[in-house]
Protein backbone atom coordinates (compact mmCIF):
# COMPACT_ATOMS: atom_id res chain seq x y z
CA UNK A 1 0.00 0.00 0.00
CA UNK A 2 1.49 3.37 -1.01
CA UNK A 3 2.07 6.08 1.55
CA UNK A 4 -0.23 9.08 1.32
CA UNK A 5 1.72 12.35 1.60
CA UNK A 6 0.77 14.75 4.40
CA UNK A 7 -1.99 17.20 3.54
CA UNK A 8 0.42 20.09 2.95
CA UNK A 9 2.26 17.98 0.38
CA UNK A 10 -0.67 16.87 -1.79
CA UNK A 11 0.10 17.18 -5.52
CA UNK A 12 -1.31 19.91 -7.70
CA UNK A 13 -4.10 18.94 -10.12
CA UNK A 14 -2.96 16.73 -13.00
CA UNK A 15 -4.24 17.29 -16.53
CA UNK A 16 -4.42 14.70 -19.27
CA UNK A 17 -2.99 15.65 -22.66
CA UNK A 18 -2.93 13.10 -25.43
CA UNK A 19 -2.94 10.25 -22.94
CA UNK A 20 0.19 11.55 -21.19
CA UNK A 21 0.30 12.65 -17.58
CA UNK A 22 1.15 16.34 -17.28
CA UNK A 23 1.05 18.69 -14.33
CA UNK A 24 0.32 22.35 -15.08
CA UNK A 25 3.23 24.56 -14.13
CA UNK A 26 2.58 26.73 -11.07
CA UNK A 27 3.33 30.46 -11.11
CA UNK A 28 6.67 30.09 -9.31
CA UNK A 29 8.14 28.11 -12.23
CA UNK A 30 9.21 30.93 -14.50
CA UNK A 31 12.27 30.68 -16.74
CA UNK A 32 13.71 33.75 -18.42
CA UNK A 33 14.77 33.19 -22.01
CA UNK A 34 18.54 33.52 -22.57
CA UNK A 35 19.51 36.96 -23.81
CA UNK A 36 21.92 39.83 -23.29
CA UNK A 37 25.41 40.81 -24.40
CA UNK A 38 27.24 38.62 -21.88
CA UNK A 39 25.13 35.59 -22.79
CA UNK A 40 25.84 36.10 -26.49
CA UNK A 41 29.56 36.52 -25.85
CA UNK A 42 29.78 33.32 -23.82
CA UNK A 43 27.83 31.35 -26.42
CA UNK A 44 30.05 32.62 -29.23
CA UNK A 45 33.14 31.71 -27.22
CA UNK A 46 31.90 28.15 -26.65
CA UNK A 47 31.16 27.67 -30.33
CA UNK A 48 34.55 29.07 -31.39
CA UNK A 49 36.30 26.49 -29.16
CA UNK A 50 33.93 23.65 -30.19
CA UNK A 51 33.02 23.26 -26.51
CA UNK A 52 29.78 21.99 -25.02
CA UNK A 53 27.99 23.13 -21.88
CA UNK A 54 25.56 21.17 -19.76
CA UNK A 55 23.65 24.44 -19.51
CA UNK A 56 22.51 23.96 -23.12
CA UNK A 57 22.49 20.17 -23.40
CA UNK A 58 20.38 19.69 -20.25
CA UNK A 59 18.25 22.81 -20.91
CA UNK A 60 19.08 24.27 -17.52
CA UNK A 61 16.49 26.84 -16.37
CA UNK A 62 19.27 29.03 -14.94
CA UNK A 63 21.21 29.39 -18.19
CA UNK A 64 20.12 32.98 -18.72
CA UNK A 65 21.17 34.03 -15.22
CA UNK A 66 24.50 32.21 -15.24
CA UNK A 67 25.57 33.02 -18.80
CA UNK A 68 24.64 36.66 -18.38
CA UNK A 69 27.02 36.66 -15.42
CA UNK A 70 29.78 35.16 -17.60
CA UNK A 71 29.76 31.69 -15.98
CA UNK A 72 29.06 28.22 -17.38
CA UNK A 73 29.40 24.53 -16.64
CA UNK A 74 31.59 22.75 -19.18
CA UNK A 75 30.51 19.38 -20.57
CA UNK A 76 33.49 17.21 -21.49
CA UNK A 77 33.71 13.90 -23.40
CA UNK A 78 31.24 15.03 -26.05
CA UNK A 79 27.49 15.56 -25.97
CA UNK A 80 26.32 11.96 -26.53
CA UNK A 81 25.65 9.81 -23.45
CA UNK A 82 25.85 6.00 -23.38
CA UNK A 83 22.93 5.79 -20.95
CA UNK A 84 19.32 6.84 -21.38
CA UNK A 85 18.10 8.28 -18.09
CA UNK A 86 14.44 9.16 -18.40
CA UNK A 87 14.77 12.56 -16.73
CA UNK A 88 17.67 13.92 -18.79
CA UNK A 89 17.58 16.01 -21.98
CA UNK A 90 21.12 15.03 -23.03
CA UNK A 91 21.10 12.87 -26.17
CA UNK A 92 21.99 9.17 -25.89
CA UNK A 93 23.70 6.99 -28.47
CA UNK A 94 27.19 6.09 -29.64
CA UNK A 95 29.69 8.82 -28.62
CA UNK A 96 32.65 9.98 -30.66
CA UNK A 97 36.25 9.51 -29.43
CA UNK A 98 37.46 12.00 -26.84
CA UNK A 99 39.39 15.00 -28.15
CA UNK A 100 42.62 15.25 -26.07
CA UNK A 101 42.80 18.97 -26.90
CA UNK A 102 39.58 19.62 -24.99
CA UNK A 103 41.22 20.51 -21.61
CA UNK A 104 43.37 23.17 -23.26
CA UNK A 105 40.35 24.66 -25.02
CA UNK A 106 38.48 24.82 -21.71
CA UNK A 107 41.49 26.56 -20.14
CA UNK A 108 41.45 29.13 -22.93
CA UNK A 109 37.74 29.78 -22.39
CA UNK A 110 38.13 30.03 -18.60
CA UNK A 111 41.00 32.49 -19.05
CA UNK A 112 39.05 34.69 -21.47
CA UNK A 113 35.99 34.65 -19.18
CA UNK A 114 38.20 35.40 -16.13
CA UNK A 115 36.37 32.80 -14.06
CA UNK A 116 37.16 32.32 -10.37
CA UNK A 117 35.27 29.03 -10.19
CA UNK A 118 34.71 26.50 -12.96
CA UNK A 119 32.43 23.46 -13.03
CA UNK A 120 33.30 20.49 -15.24
CA UNK A 121 30.88 17.63 -15.85
CA UNK A 122 30.39 14.99 -18.52
CA UNK A 123 28.05 12.60 -20.19
CA UNK A 124 28.33 9.00 -18.97
CA UNK A 125 30.88 7.10 -21.07
CA UNK A 126 30.41 3.42 -20.30
CA UNK A 127 32.26 2.72 -23.57
CA UNK A 128 35.59 3.95 -22.18
CA UNK A 129 37.83 1.67 -20.05
CA UNK A 130 37.87 4.11 -17.12
CA UNK A 131 34.50 5.74 -17.82
CA UNK A 132 36.23 8.99 -18.78
CA UNK A 133 38.13 9.47 -15.51
CA UNK A 134 41.37 10.23 -17.40
CA UNK A 135 39.66 13.13 -19.18
CA UNK A 136 38.46 14.55 -15.86
CA UNK A 137 41.91 14.13 -14.34
CA UNK A 138 43.64 15.85 -17.25
CA UNK A 139 41.13 18.71 -17.29
CA UNK A 140 41.59 19.34 -13.56
CA UNK A 141 45.38 19.32 -13.91
CA UNK A 142 45.31 21.75 -16.85
CA UNK A 143 42.97 24.15 -15.05
CA UNK A 144 44.82 24.03 -11.74
CA UNK A 145 48.12 24.64 -13.51
CA UNK A 146 46.86 27.30 -15.91
CA UNK A 147 44.54 29.31 -13.62
CA UNK A 148 45.73 28.54 -10.06
CA UNK A 149 43.41 31.11 -8.46
CA UNK A 150 40.36 29.51 -10.08
CA UNK A 151 38.69 26.79 -8.02
CA UNK A 152 37.65 23.64 -9.87
CA UNK A 153 34.48 21.63 -9.25
CA UNK A 154 33.81 18.34 -11.02
CA UNK A 155 30.43 16.65 -11.31
CA UNK A 156 31.29 13.05 -12.16
CA UNK A 157 29.33 10.00 -13.35
CA UNK A 158 29.57 6.75 -11.36
CA UNK A 159 32.37 5.27 -13.55
CA UNK A 160 30.53 1.96 -13.32
CA UNK A 161 31.68 1.69 -9.71
CA UNK A 162 35.36 1.54 -10.73
CA UNK A 163 37.33 2.61 -7.65
CA UNK A 164 40.58 3.10 -9.58
CA UNK A 165 38.80 5.43 -12.00
CA UNK A 166 37.54 7.53 -9.10
CA UNK A 167 41.03 7.66 -7.62
CA UNK A 168 42.38 9.13 -10.88
CA UNK A 169 40.03 12.08 -10.40
CA UNK A 170 40.76 12.47 -6.70
CA UNK A 171 44.53 12.47 -7.28
CA UNK A 172 44.11 15.47 -9.58
CA UNK A 173 42.77 17.40 -6.53
CA UNK A 174 39.53 19.14 -7.48
CA UNK A 175 38.19 21.64 -4.95
CA UNK A 176 34.69 20.11 -5.03
CA UNK A 177 33.88 16.52 -6.00
CA UNK A 178 30.20 16.10 -6.86
CA UNK A 179 28.13 13.09 -7.85
CA UNK A 180 24.36 13.44 -7.97
CA UNK A 181 22.02 10.86 -6.45
CA UNK A 182 19.23 12.46 -8.54
CA UNK A 183 16.33 10.62 -6.87
CA UNK A 184 15.31 8.23 -4.09
CA UNK A 185 16.36 4.59 -4.12
CA UNK A 186 12.90 3.20 -4.93
CA UNK A 187 12.76 5.14 -8.22
CA UNK A 188 16.22 4.31 -9.58
CA UNK A 189 14.99 1.57 -11.93
CA UNK A 190 12.49 3.96 -13.51
CA UNK A 191 14.47 7.20 -13.43
CA UNK A 192 18.09 6.05 -13.81
CA UNK A 193 18.27 2.73 -15.70
CA UNK A 194 21.88 1.55 -15.68
CA UNK A 195 22.64 3.34 -12.40
CA UNK A 196 22.54 1.93 -8.87
CA UNK A 197 21.64 3.77 -5.66
CA UNK A 198 24.20 1.91 -3.53
CA UNK A 199 26.93 2.40 -6.12
CA UNK A 200 26.35 6.15 -6.24
CA UNK A 201 26.48 6.34 -2.44
CA UNK A 202 29.73 4.37 -2.47
CA UNK A 203 31.29 6.89 -4.90
CA UNK A 204 30.57 9.66 -2.41
CA UNK A 205 31.70 7.59 0.57
CA UNK A 206 35.03 6.76 -1.06
CA UNK A 207 35.56 10.40 -2.01
CA UNK A 208 34.82 11.60 1.53
CA UNK A 209 37.20 8.99 2.96
CA UNK A 210 40.01 10.05 0.62
CA UNK A 211 41.07 12.78 3.01
CA UNK A 212 41.94 15.53 0.53
CA UNK A 213 41.29 19.25 0.81
CA UNK A 214 38.03 19.23 -1.09
CA UNK A 215 34.29 19.18 -0.43
CA UNK A 216 31.92 16.33 -1.34
CA UNK A 217 28.61 17.32 -2.92
CA UNK A 218 25.44 15.71 -4.27
CA UNK A 219 22.05 16.72 -5.61
CA UNK A 220 18.52 15.39 -5.91
CA UNK A 221 15.36 16.28 -7.80
CA UNK A 222 11.81 16.21 -6.45
CA UNK A 223 8.59 15.81 -8.37
CA UNK A 224 9.15 12.30 -9.72
CA UNK A 225 6.80 10.52 -7.36
CA UNK A 226 9.01 10.30 -4.28
CA UNK A 227 7.62 10.55 -0.73
CA UNK A 228 8.86 12.99 1.88
CA UNK A 229 10.20 10.23 4.13
CA UNK A 230 12.24 8.88 1.19
CA UNK A 231 13.85 12.27 0.66
CA UNK A 232 14.78 12.41 4.33
CA UNK A 233 16.29 8.92 3.96
CA UNK A 234 18.45 10.12 1.05
CA UNK A 235 19.64 12.98 3.24
CA UNK A 236 20.56 10.54 6.02
CA UNK A 237 22.34 8.24 3.57
CA UNK A 238 24.32 11.14 2.12
CA UNK A 239 25.38 12.40 5.52
CA UNK A 240 26.44 8.88 6.53
CA UNK A 241 28.55 8.76 3.36
CA UNK A 242 30.27 12.04 4.28
CA UNK A 243 28.52 14.37 1.85
CA UNK A 244 28.78 18.03 2.90
CA UNK A 245 26.92 20.01 0.21
CA UNK A 246 23.40 19.27 -1.06
CA UNK A 247 21.30 20.76 -3.84
CA UNK A 248 17.55 20.13 -4.17
CA UNK A 249 15.55 21.25 -7.20
CA UNK A 250 12.28 20.67 -9.02
CA UNK A 251 12.25 18.09 -11.82
CA UNK A 252 11.06 19.62 -15.10
CA UNK A 253 10.31 17.17 -17.90
CA UNK A 254 12.34 17.92 -21.07
CA UNK A 255 9.70 16.43 -23.38
CA UNK A 256 7.26 13.69 -24.31
CA UNK A 257 9.79 10.85 -24.25
CA UNK A 258 10.82 11.67 -20.69
CA UNK A 259 9.13 11.01 -17.38
CA UNK A 260 6.23 13.33 -16.58
CA UNK A 261 6.23 15.62 -13.57
CA UNK A 262 4.22 13.91 -10.84
CA UNK A 263 3.84 17.13 -8.88
CA UNK A 264 5.39 20.52 -8.25
CA UNK A 265 6.76 21.26 -4.80
CA UNK A 266 6.11 24.75 -3.44
CA UNK A 267 8.86 27.25 -2.51
CA UNK A 268 7.81 26.83 1.14
CA UNK A 269 8.37 23.07 0.92
CA UNK A 270 11.81 23.61 -0.59
CA UNK A 271 12.68 25.92 2.29
CA UNK A 272 11.46 23.27 4.72
CA UNK A 273 13.71 20.68 3.05
CA UNK A 274 16.64 23.09 3.31
CA UNK A 275 16.04 23.56 7.04
CA UNK A 276 15.78 19.81 7.57
CA UNK A 277 18.98 19.16 5.61
CA UNK A 278 20.94 21.77 7.56
CA UNK A 279 19.63 20.18 10.75
CA UNK A 280 21.09 16.86 9.61
CA UNK A 281 24.55 18.38 9.37
CA UNK A 282 25.03 19.49 5.76
CA UNK A 283 27.36 22.49 5.64
CA UNK A 284 25.67 24.10 2.63
CA UNK A 285 22.23 23.50 1.12
CA UNK A 286 20.68 25.06 -2.00
CA UNK A 287 16.98 24.19 -2.13
CA UNK A 288 14.50 25.94 -4.44
CA UNK A 289 12.37 25.07 -7.47
CA UNK A 290 14.93 26.10 -10.10
CA UNK A 291 18.07 25.00 -8.26
CA UNK A 292 20.41 22.76 -10.25
CA UNK A 293 23.70 21.16 -9.24
CA UNK A 294 25.93 24.04 -10.34
CA UNK A 295 23.68 26.84 -9.08
CA UNK A 296 25.66 29.28 -6.90
CA UNK A 297 28.58 26.84 -6.99
CA UNK A 298 31.07 29.70 -6.75
CA UNK A 299 29.52 30.83 -3.45
CA UNK A 300 29.85 27.35 -1.97
CA UNK A 301 33.55 27.33 -2.75
CA UNK A 302 34.20 30.86 -1.53
CA UNK A 303 32.66 30.19 1.87
CA UNK A 304 34.69 27.24 3.01
CA UNK A 305 37.02 25.59 0.48
CA UNK A 306 40.56 26.79 1.11
CA UNK A 307 42.54 27.82 -1.98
Amino acid sequence: MSEKPPEHMEPLPVAQKGGARETSKPPWIRVRLPSGESYGRVKALMRSKSLHTVCEEARCPNMAECWSSGTATFLILGEICTRNCRFCAVSSGVPRPWNPEEPDKILQAVTVMELRHVVVTSVTRDDLPDGGASAFSRTIEVLRGGVPRCSVEVLIPDFGGDRKALEKVLKAEPHILAHNMETVGRLYGKVRPGANYGRSLEILRLAAAWGGNFAVKSGIMVGLGEHRREILQVMDDLRSAGCQILTIGQYLSPGGKHLPVERFWSPEEFEELRTLALGKGFLWVESAPLVRSSYHAHEQTRHWVRM
